[in-house]
């Protein structure tokens, strides 16, 4: 029996993709179908939508319900996400899996989402979101961004690293520095932090550059 051919060539983004087919998914609302047999290395489809700054994305979902962890932004880059609310395709409901059939790979700043393995005709497709951790996350972000993949490999959250980070210890100072006259306070920074200037949090990216590491 002979191999089936292995193609490469991204399917026209603005057309339905020949590789899936959208329907309701027991992981998380819609998700992605192998709508016929995928070979292993088949580029299935290019993830599309309105290109952003993450400045603009930020601002754009600052007042976002933190405890929402559904996102259709995508990190491309450290200077542009893709938000496939606006002019996205079917590639925004391929759902996250710890232990997915897929992969996203960046292309001169477009995002394709290939086969890793061979996927049956009807199989769900799903890749490893990896979003990004952040210092100022509240204790409960594991619960928000909580995974239900149902992989034998789920970590249990979409979020990367799989756990969260240890802080770092603040190294103890050799002896204690003579001041004369009064003691001044720390001078106020300039400006808020970008904590702030966002007020809640927005809607977390899709991370493409870091889930080929």
């Amino acid at each position: 029996m002979a191999k089936a051919k292995i193609i490469k060539t991204a399917p026209d983004p603005t057309l339905p993709s020949p590789w899936l087919v959208v329907r309701r998914s027991k992981v998380h609302g819609n998700g992605c179908f192998a709508r016929k047999f995928i070979p292993k290395g088949t580029r299935i489809i290019e993830y599309i939508g309105e290109r952003l700054s993450h400045k603009e994305a930020n601002d754009r979902y600052e007042d976002a319900d933190e405890n929402d962890n559904h996102t259709f932004l995508f990190t491309v880059s450290n200077r542009a996400v893709i938000d496939g609310t606006n002019g996205g395709n079917d590639a925004r409901w391929i759902n996250h899996n710890c232990d997915g059939n897929c992969e996203s790979d960046v292309e001169k700043g477009r995002v394709y989402i290939d086969a890793i393995r061979d996927i049956p005709k009807g199989e769900e497709l799903g890749y490893d979101y990896r979003i990004g951790r952040d210092r100022s996350d509240p204790l409960n972000v594991d619960e928000i961004y909580a995974c239900r993949c149902g992989s034998p490999k789920c970590r249990g959250t979409m979020l990367w690293p799989a756990k969260r980070p240890k802080p770092r210890k603040r190294k103890k100072a050799k002896g204690k520095v003579a001041v004369k006259g009064k003691k001044k306070g720390k001078k106020a920074a300039k400006g808020k932090s970008a904590a702030a200037k966002r007020g809640k949090r927005g809607k977390r990216a899709k991370n493409a550059a870091a889930r080929r590491a």
